[in-house]
């Protein structure tokens, strides 16, 4: 018979022992734990309670930018050249459309999108959130929301936002003066520099929009937004406004400046006049020009390689052209010799049709051939004598002239309110030997004489100059900022300007320059009498005829004869009335050919348009 196998019995007091050390072992590490974790909630909600809630509050909490309204441009008589008007845009919910090309191609059935735009959307679009709208088309017509608002149902996602938008009402007329705002870019913003500015969609990009760009933006609000953890917006808990910029009233009369275009008759040029007695701009065309409303959201392919045309229709030719004054330097010519005291006005020169300097064989030509005979001081300015004025040169030479001319601010920008304006060219000495590494010669010292080498004067130099003769030899700044608004319902205020330097001290000089000058208009021999011609008030002015490039061997011709590239800039300088000037002009009309038969003309209707009562309100 088989035993049964023995059991080992149990010893229950060594197990007992092992589950009380398990146990404390376990009730330590659950101990310990639980410490741990008491630890962690007192650093989180004690020691660092300030900075987690301020993390907490920040994901909770959106701040929102308020784009503030920019300021209005007004002219001196508070016609509006520059508002913002109400407008409308498209805009689409990516995560709320189901098919985006189906929707993308029924929308360019009621709407005008062409690749830009949707090449623009597409951009946008994968730099953005799907459940934030994306902007598809700007300044939507009528017509299209019309059409939209009929079809809205077929297109979920997409919304139509009502928005303000830059519009100038003159289009082409304030051009380069005004300018116009563009879409901000990278490197408009890194040159702001502040974080806020990033909100801002547009910027000043030229003209005056730009030169006051501080003034006009204002400052930017913000308004806090409730959101939940994926960003969707819930509510606004608090909103501070933003603060709108500045309006601005400028100088320019529009009246003036339609008056200026209509002088023109599509011919290409440049004008400018100025009240003398403060420097203000009452007009400045540069022609042509360019409508700046196609810059505001920006401007297609088709319309930047229209303004690509050789005419140069972007290009200011106030404030970054230049040319040979030509003739129109002769009245300062004459001041610096009466001021220097080697001429007196009734000192006499003889003019035979060519002059010679000393030693040399060439001949230095007067526009009439044989000459005009003996002048004085008057009949050189009213005839534009040229060798009055090269025997005038060679007395008074170049380094006295370089001294002269710069005090009357030639080879210097005038300080104008607007961007980039450039200096032009004061020939010297000093000049040449930079410009050329060269020695200057008795010949250059004739040819700037009467304007030609190597001058470069812009029409804001001479109108400058021009200003000071007919305010008793005083020079002004010309600016284009009369006075500003700093916000609603506020008047406005007017624009503090630097005092007038005082270059030319005797009087008798200027008189008999000006005297000079209003025989070129009234005179009997005067080459603008044709254009005083029945004028009720007396003006003074002067012609200048400038060559851009050679022409040799057809100097003599009517230059109406000449191929339009080989015609001369015709240019003209004047103030009016003479007893008591309140505008000052100067006009170049590129490949005019004449001063006295292309720009005395021009310079004739934009006197009469200021002088005489007014006819009618340009519309905008």
């Amino acid at each position: 018979m088989r035993s049964l196998p023995r059991r080992k019995l149990k010893n229950l007091h060594a197990e007992a022992a092992q589950f009380q050390r398990r146990a404390f072992v376990g009730f330590v590490a659950i101990a310990v734990a639980m410490l741990g974790l008491a630890a962690g909630y007192f650093r989180l909600q004690v020691l660092e309670h300030e900075e987690y809630q301020l993390r907490s509050e920040a994901n909770r909490i959106k701040p929102r930018p308020i784009v503030p309204a920019r300021g209005l441009i007004t002219d001196r008589n508070g016609r509006l050249l520059a508002d913002n008007v109400p407008a409308y845009r498209l805009e689409i919910v990516a995560e709320q459309v189901r098919d985006l090309d189906a929707t993308l191609a029924g929308l360019a059935e009621l709407v005008a999108l062409d690749q830009e735009d949707i090449a623009r959307f597409r951009e946008a679009r994968r730099a953005t959130r799907a459940f934030r709208p994306v902007p598809l088309k700007l300044r939507l017509s009528e017509a299209e929301l019309a059409r939209l608002a009929v079809n809205r149902h077929r297109f979920p996602g997409v919304e139509v936002v009502p928005y303000l938008t830059r519009r100038y009402p003159y289009g082409e007329l304030f051009a380069h003066i005004i300018g116009y705002v563009g879409r901000v870019d990278a490197d408009d913003l890194a040159a702001m520099g502040d974080s806020r500015n990033t909100a801002l969609t547009h910027i000043g990009k030229a003209g005056i929009e730009r030169y006051y760009e501080d003034r006009l933006r204002g400052e930017i609000g913000y308004e806090e937004v409730e959101t939940n953890v994926e960003g969707r917006a819930l509510g606004v808990l608090r909103r501070i406004p933003a603060k709108p910029g500045a309006d601005l009233q400028l100088t320019v009369d529009a009246r003036l400046q339609q008056a200026m275009v209509d002088a023109f008759e599509g011919q290409h040029g440049a004008a400018v006049a100025l009240d003398p007695k403060t420097g203000e701009i009452l007009a400045m065309v540069s022609l042509p020009a360019y409508d700046p409303n196609l810059f505001i959201n920006g401007i297609s392919h088709k319309d930047w390689q229209a303004l690509q045309a050789p005419s140069r229709p972007l290009f200011n030719r106030n404030v970054l052209g230049g040319a040979p004054p030509g003739s129109t330097i002769k009245p300062f010519m004459a001041l610096a010799a009466l001021e220097a005291g080697t001429r007196t006005p009734e000192q006499r020169t003889f003019s035979s049709g060519e002059f010679f300097l000393p030693g040399q064989a060439r001949g230095y030509r007067d526009w009439r051939p044989g000459g005009h005979g003996w002048v004085d001081l008057n009949e050189s300015l009213a005839q534009s004598v040229n060798s009055y004025y090269f025997q005038l040169a060679v007395e008074l030479g170049v380094d006295r002239l370089d001294v002269f001319f710069e005090r009357l601010g030639f080879g210097q920008p005038t300080g104008i309110d607007l961007a980039g304006e450039v200096s032009g060219v004061r020939p010297s000495r000093a000049w040449k030997r930079r410009a050329f590494n060269q020695n200057w010669f008795p010949g250059d010292t004739v040819n700037a004489a009467i304007g030609q080498g190597y001058w470069v004067t812009s029409p804001l130099q001479l109108a400058r100059a021009t200003a000071m003769l007919a305010d008793g030899g005083v020079m002004r700044r010309p600016h284009l900022l009369r006075a500003s608004q700093a916000g609603f319902n506020q008047p406005m205020r007017p624009e503090p300007q630097p005092e007038g330097v005082r270059v030319i001290e005797n009087p008798a000089h200027l008189a008999a320059v000006n005297a000079g000058l209003e025989s070129v208009m009234h005179g009997p021999t005067g080459t603008a009498r044709a254009t005083a011609a029945g004028s009720t008030y007396r003006m003074a002015g002067k012609t200048g005829t400038t060559q851009r490039v050679s022409r040799r061997g057809t100097e003599r011709l009517d230059p109406k004869q000449l191929p339009y590239h080989l015609r001369h800039q015709a240019w003209f300088i004047g103030f009016a009335p003479v007893e008591a000037p309140t505008i000052a002009v100067v006009v170049l009309v590129e490949h005019g050919g004449s001063g006295s038969t292309a720009a005395a003309p021009v310079a004739r209707r934009i006197l009469d348009a200021w002088i005489l009562p007014p006819a009618e309100e340009p519309a905008p």
